[in-house]
């Protein structure tokens, strides 16, 4: 069996840890930091999962490496897309989704686990850092790693 050269295996690594890394923020921000998630948070979520999961599935059906990694780029760069649409919205840029707002009750639900929940809206920023929130981090990491496993990938086709 072939192996892989060093800019894909890099590119499958980064594939990897990207959206771990920005899942285990998320999921410490909100656990640990008391930052309950938006709807949009948690839509900027689920392209990471799946990433995860492909990235992982690179490592272990060799034959299907390489479309694979392309795959695991394809959602951090959807989740980045989700997280810039989601940052314009905060700073108002443009209006977002009328429907945007959750509440994170869990377990069974009672009027009194309802009116205790916190609503979290969409055009708000709990957090930001450099003026940036976390909409904004997770756009900028995401679609600039993608950005980088791309670069990574075609350097690997090139020889």
């Amino acid at each position: 069996m072939r192996t892989p050269r060093p800019a894909h295996r890099t590119a499958q690594w980064l594939a990897l840890l990207l959206p771990l890394a920005l899942m285990a923020g998320a999921l410490g921000s909100q656990y640990l930091g008391g930052l309950y998630p938006c709807e949009m948070c948690m839509w900027q979520r689920w392209p990471h999962y799946a990433a995860i999961l492909v990235a992982l599935g690179s490592f272990v059906v060799r034959p299907a490496r390489v479309p694979l990694v392309w795959l695991a780029a394809l959602l951090i760069a959807i989740s980045g897309a989700i997280g810039a649409f989601h940052a314009g919205v905060e700073y108002g840029w443009w209006e977002g989704l009328t429907r945007c707002a959750t509440t994170m009750g869990g377990g069974a639900v009672t009027l009194d686990s309802i009116m205790n929940a916190p609503l979290i809206r969409c055009d708000v920023a709990p957090w930001s850092w450099l003026g940036i929130s976390l909409a904004g981090w997770n756009a900028i990491l995401s679609l600039g790693g993608a950005l980088v496993i791309a670069i990574l990938m075609s350097k690997s086709k090139r020889r």
